[in-house]
């Protein structure tokens, strides 16, 4: 007997009964006026002069939630900041796997994921991940880039930590601190504590000042801050950016990205751009851990 089809949402057709492909998701442009916003907070030049053109891989796949705002406004302070300063062009902007073929990642410099949740990697594609930032390139995780890996150990390592909850909702006004003021990534804070308007993540797992140097963390000793509800950590460790080495690669991952205003906010895009140089080999700092 034939077997039945049926059409799906993407045109396709599969047989009856069986799971039927997600939609794919579409990215909403992000208007004219924010982008001059953006354009206006990105700095003029980058803190290291590249030492050869650099290029980078921007992915925004999602299996899980989908950041419909802050994923956009991420995509276009990414290019934004790599042309008006020169630190690096974006190649690629794709939700597709098959760009993490070992083949296909060998062209470029660094890897970004940008909001990406739940990634599906083959096994194939996990071992090319590992091996590209472990040869020398750069892996940077925006924010829900720490929500891919929690059935893949090796991944979670390399990131350096394993989403566990957001105590500090989007729609609240949370305190940071700077770890450390002085540090060359944070060049753009000039030194200062700050509130941000933004969903603050906890994390689990590989997290561990052990093995990451924490740039940014959250202010406790502000009150509204602190008396947040599901707070899990008992070491009270709440990490937002960091850096680490990874083999002879380097590793930048900051929480900052959920709403897309945290996209005009200059401080931020500073720090992303000095993160992403770093990533790339541009930045030389001092990425050794820092125990609490």
């Amino acid at each position: 007997m034939d077997e039945e089809f049926e059409e799906t949402e993407l045109g396709m057709e599969v047989p009856k009964g069986k799971a039927k492909p997600k939609p794919a998701k579409v990215l909403t442009p992000v208007t004219p006026e924010f982008l001059a916003g953006i354009n206006a907070a990105a700095p003029a030049k980058a803190p290291a002069t590249p030492t050869k053109p650099r290029k980078v891989l921007v992915c925004w796949k999602c299996e899980g939630f989908f950041h419909a705002k802050g994923i956009p406004a991420g995509n276009e302070a990414i290019k934004i900041l790599g042309h008006k300063t020169g630190a690096w062009e974006v190649a690629v902007f794709t939700d597709e796997y098959r760009y993490f073929e070992p083949a296909a990642l060998k062209q470029f410099d660094a890897v970004i994921l940008n909001n990406t949740t739940h990634l599906q990697l083959s096994p194939e594609q996990k071992i090319a991940l590992l091996d590209f930032v472990k040869s020398g390139k750069g892996l940077v995780g925006i924010h829900s880039a720490t929500d891919n890996f929690a059935d893949w150990p090796e991944g979670s390592e390399m990131i350096g930590g394993l989403f566990d909850g957001h105590p500090w909702g989007a729609n609240g006004t949370w305190a940071l601190k700077l770890d450390e003021p002085v540090h060359l990534i944070l060049k753009a804070f000039d030194g200062k504590n700050f509130k941000i308007k933004d969903e603050i993540y906890q994390f689990k797992g590989a997290y561990s000042r052990e093995k990451c140097r924490v740039l940014i963390s959250v202010d406790l000793s502000d009150e509204a801050t602190r008396n947040r509800p599901n707070q899990k950590r008992t070491d009270h460790d709440n990490a937002v950016s960091w850096i680490r080495p990874y083999g002879a690669g380097r590793v930048f991952y900051c929480s900052l990205g959920h709403n897309a205003e945290v996209f005009t906010n200059a401080a931020v895009l500073g720090t992303y751009l000095a993160g992403i140089q770093y990533a790339l080999g541009d930045l030389k700092c001092d990425d050794s851990p820092v125990k609490k």
